[in-house]
């Protein structure tokens, strides 16, 4: 039997998106995925891993709701904000006929999801210094060939580390009234307070803000993430949801680090990673073979190197994992290095020293 040709015909082109652990790496120093260096002690209850757990534990869904500043109406619970985003494209782009709009270099996610689900993806091209306005993505949306029904902003951006202005996202919610428009923040407890925009999800039925316990929270092993949006898109979300999406022991320690003090200890941690960032910064900028660092407002930086592939090779033989972005568009010789503690940072530095390019 021929088992290729009963695989429906987009998934036997789709390329799955490369995650850090997918693309693997032999090392002892992981600085390619964003992750917290460290995690904390959580408490786990095993006397009720008998039972199926809650679609959407309620104590998680309030907890978060009361973090974020909204009601919890206005939140899904999802395994990371990956699901968040593939449940987006199948609950509001019809197969073969819409699509989504991204602005690469952008999180692979995005486009990935919408291959999955047999969703035309469209992009937008950002200015020279990466950065992009609303008038690119207006533009943009309401040139395309096919309905765009939702639009992906990540901000922070990963890779790039920018941010999504306030007075440009409005703009972009006013003119198209009738799209999706999904602001990513995922690494937004890293960037100042101003920049976290969903408190407009009041104001705006079209916005969607993604957030993830991933990152600041240190979480990345349990795999937790949330949407928040008006109380309709929520319904639908829970519509296409797998019926058990978030497994006891994974509400039990997210509801931990969502209590009062743990946000503070999370909140302290990503004021000190923030710190160790901008003195990575400094010692790479002492570097003659760094051509450029980006701005950054997440856990990571991107660094643009005279030749970034023997950086990354050279790390990689030490046992330092980096991620090579030599692949994107208009990131030739741009390595991403993930915020690790101080030690982590220090056996980089010292190796790249080492380095004669």
């Amino acid at each position: 039997m021929n088992f290729e040709k009963l695989i429906v015909k987009h998934v036997q082109e789709l390329v799955p998106y490369q995650s850090a652990r997918r693309i693997g790496g032999h090392g002892h120093n992981f600085l390619n995925a964003n992750e917290s260096p460290k995690s904390e002690g959580y408490f786990l209850n095993s006397t009720t891993l008998n039972r199926y757990p809650d679609c959407q534990p309620e104590e998680l869904i309030e907890r978060f709701a009361d973090y974020a500043g909204v009601h919890k109406s206005q939140v899904i619970a999802t395994r990371g904000s990956d699901e968040v985003i593939g449940l987006i494209v199948r609950a509001f782009c019809e197969q073969g006929k819409e699509g989504i709009l991204i602005a690469p270099p952008t999180y692979g996610m995005y486009e990935v999801a919408a291959n999955t689900n047999n969703a035309i993806v469209a992009t937008v091209d950002r200015h020279e210094d990466f950065t992009l306005d609303a008038n690119q993505i207006i533009d943009a949306v309401k040139s395309s060939k096919f309905p765009v029904k939702v639009v992906f902003i990540d901000s922070p951006a990963n890779p790039l580390g920018i941010v999504f202005k306030k007075e440009e996202l409005e703009k972009v919610l006013n003119a198209l009234e009738d799209t999706l428009i999904v602001l990513d923040e995922a690494y937004i407890e890293f960037a100042q307070k101003e920049h976290d925009l969903t408190y407009l999800v009041k104001d705006y039925e079209n916005l969607v803000v993604t957030r993830t316990l991933s990152k600041a929270f240190a979480l990345a092993g349990i795999r937790c993430g949330f949407a928040i949006a008006n109380e309709n898109i929520i319904k639908a979300l829970l519509k296409v949801i797998d019926p058990y999406p978030i497994c006891d022991p994974v509400a039990q320690i997210a509801i931990q680090a969502l209590s009062d003090h743990a946000v503070g200890m999370t909140l302290e941690r990503a004021k000190c990673c923030n710190e160790r960032r901008e003195k990575l910064r400094a010692d790479l900028n002492e570097l003659p073979f760094v051509e450029k660092i980006f701005e950054s407002h997440g856990n990571f930086l991107l660094v643009k190197f005279k030749d970034g592939p023997k950086v990354f090779n050279r790390m990689a033989q030490k046992g330092v994992i980096l991620r090579s972005f030599e692949t994107k568009k208009g990131l030739k010789n741009c390595v991403r290095i993930s915020i690790g503690s101080d030690v982590e940072l220090e056996e980089l530095v010292r190796y790249l020293k080492e380095l004669d390019i």
